[in-house]
């Protein structure tokens, strides 16, 4: 089965000629690539955009993928410079949050109606809305370490930066979350941090 395969396994397949390979390698990640390109344009078509030109540039650029890091780090580094490609086509206005309830519907997997689930939906919510609201830079870093599960190293080598420098760049960007989502929630905020 194919989605039991390693990154490696599926690429080696892919350059191999099997194409379903590679297709498995866009459902592996296409919920984060996608959610990482949300981060940048805030539109889901321009969003959907930014995905597909992610997966295609990869695709062409697969067999030059050195594997010194992992295939996930590569990939989001495509995201990264594709994303702030189409900005700079687009002059979006990065600071905008044109459509919040697209990260609820894509990051929240439908379960049974109780109380804990409402309340994690209302946490989830107003978590996003305030990612919403950063700098790109900011709500990529945060994503990327949380969401994504990235170190520091590999969320270094995505943006070209050291790692100390990101590390200083995910303590700003929490810090400016924070104050974002006190603002929105005043007194609530303290449950959820």
């Amino acid at each position: 089965m194919q989605s039991k395969l390693s990154d490696i396994e599926l690429i080696e397949q892919t350059l191999g000629g099997n194409q379903s390979a590679y297709a498995d390698l866009i459902k592996r990640h296409q919920r984060f690539v996608f959610t990482l390109a949300m981060r940048f344009a805030k539109g889901r078509e321009d969003a959907e955009e930014i995905a597909q030109d992610c997966f295609i540039k990869a695709y062409r650029s697969l067999a030059s993928f050195q594997r010194q890091s992992k295939f996930s780090t590569w990939l989001y580094s495509i995201v990264y410079t594709t994303a702030m490609t189409f900005l700079r086509k687009k002059r979006v206005d990065t600071s905008s949050i044109d459509d919040e309830d697209t990260f609820i519907q894509i990051e929240n997997k439908p379960s049974s109606y109780d109380e804990n689930n409402v309340e994690n939906k209302s946490r989830s919510y107003y978590l996003n809305q305030a990612i919403g609201q950063l700098l790109p830079d900011d709500a990529t870093i945060i994503t990327m370490f949380y969401k994504g599960e990235q170190s520091l190293e590999e969320i270094a080598q995505v943006l070209g930066i050291e790692a100390n420098t990101v590390k200083v760049k995910l303590f700003r960007a929490r810090q400016r979350l924070k104050e974002k989502l006190e603002r929105n929630l005043k007194h609530e905020v303290k449950e959820l941090i």
